[in-house]
């Protein structure tokens, strides 16, 4: 029998997923990190991207998180993330909306603080697109 870790996803909306895979992926700040059963305890941030879930069937699952925490336990993954959805839910419409938003922002500045939240709000809408992006190639859509 395979070794799997429990892996929660939950907002503050909402718990998005619970169960056991084999394999959690997510966007760290210093990196993507790949978490499987037995992985050493680990505290680190998240940025907006993607996290990949690899069920005990095989089975690739999607989640788009806007930043937030990842906590590694040997046998426990948790991801507490600021905003958490399933990929399929992500508006591909609104999110580009969003990114020509930030870019225009960050064209028409007006005092750094609009600066570092249009920067903000493009991370996150690039993230969402790039998550619809590999969920549909993944997919073969």
């Amino acid at each position: 029998m395979a070794m799997t870790i429990h892996v929660d996803i939950v907002s503050a909306e909402q718990q998005i997923f619970s169960g056991t895979c084999q394999m959690v992926n997510a966007p760290a700040v210093m990196g993507e990190v790949g978490i499987m059963p037995r992985h050493t305890p680990l505290l680190t941030r998240l940025k907006p991207g993607e996290v990949r879930v690899t069920t005990e069937s095989g089975t690739e699952e999607f989640y788009y998180v806007s930043g937030g925490m990842l906590e590694v336990q040997p046998h426990h993954v948790t991801v507490l993330a600021d905003t958490a959805l399933r990929a399929k839910d992500l508006d591909e419409a609104a999110a580009m909306e969003a990114k020509q938003r930030a870019e225009q922002a960050l064209k028409d500045r007006s005092s750094d603080m609009d600066y570092a939240r249009a920067q903000a709000e493009l991370a996150e809408a690039v993230a969402q697109l790039q998550t619809i992006q590999r969920m549909r190639k993944k997919l073969g859509h």
